[in-house]
C-alpha cells in the first residue's frame, strides 16, 4: 500500500482533525495509506513554543520520507500563493525523487491573483512571475517534473467540495 504525505495549510482550519480524517478515509478508498500531519502522537508538554515547533518539524520530516508521494492543497492561504510550509513540503519531496501531486480550489492563474498597479509589478514595483502558472515556477515545476498532474477547481471553500475535490485527484493518482 502507497503511503501518501497530505500536505497543506487544512491543519490550521478549526476542523482540522476532521478534514484530516476524512483525507485519510479517501485514501484508504483508493488503496493509499494517507499521513495527516495532525495525525503524529507528539507530547509538546514542558517544550517552549520554539521547541515545540521543532519536534513538530522533525515529526512531519519522518511521515514525509516513510511517504511514498505527495499530494498537496495548494489553494492560496493568507495571501495569493499557497501555504509557505506546504511549499517546503514540496520541495522536500521533490529533492527526495518523490511523486508530487497538487490541488487547488482558486483555478486563476497566480499572476491574475496578484494587485499588479504597473504593468507586471506590484505595489513595491516587484516584477510578478509572468508564466501562466497556478502558483510560483519552483512549486508548478515540481509537481510537472515529477509526473505529477495539479487540479484547479472553481473556488467553494466549503469541505465538501475540498473533498470532492481531493477525490477527483485520488481517482487521478490511481487510475
Amino acid at each position: 500500500m502507497k503511503k501518501v504525505y497530505l500536505a497543506g495549510p487544512d491543519v490550521f482550519w478549526p476542523n482540522a482533525k476532521a478534514a484530516g480524517a476524512a483525507k485519510v478515509t479517501l485514501c484508504a478508498e483508493y488503496g493509499l495509506q494517507g499521513h495527516f500531519p495532525l495525525d503524529t502522537e507528539l507530547d509538546l508538554s514542558g517544550l517552549t513554543p520554539y521547541e515545540a515547533g521543532l519536534a513538530i518539524y522533525r515529526a512531519n520530516l519522518h511521515l514525509m520520507d516513510d511517504s511514498d508521494l505527495l499530494i498537496a492543497n495548494m489553494t492560496p492561504f493568507r495571501g495569493p500563493s499557497m501555504d509557505v510550509g506546504t511549499a517546503f513540503e514540496m520541495g522536500y519531496m521533490a529533492a527526495r525523487r518523490k511523486p508530487v501531486w497538487g490541488y487547488t480550489l482558486d483555478g486563476r492563474l497566480y499572476s491574475d491573483r496578484v494587485n499588479q498597479p504597473t504593468d507586471g509589478c506590484d505595489e513595491q514595483g516587484d516584477a510578478v512571475e509572468q508564466f501562466d502558472m497556478a502558483d510560483n515556477l519552483m512549486m508548478i515545476g515540481a509537481i510537472n517534473d515529477s509526473n505529477g498532474q495539479l487540479i484547479k477547481a472553481k473556488d467553494e471553500q466549503s469541505l465538501e467540495h475540498h473533498l470532492k475535490v481531493f477525490r477527483a485527484l485520488l481517482e487521478t493518482i490511481t487510475a
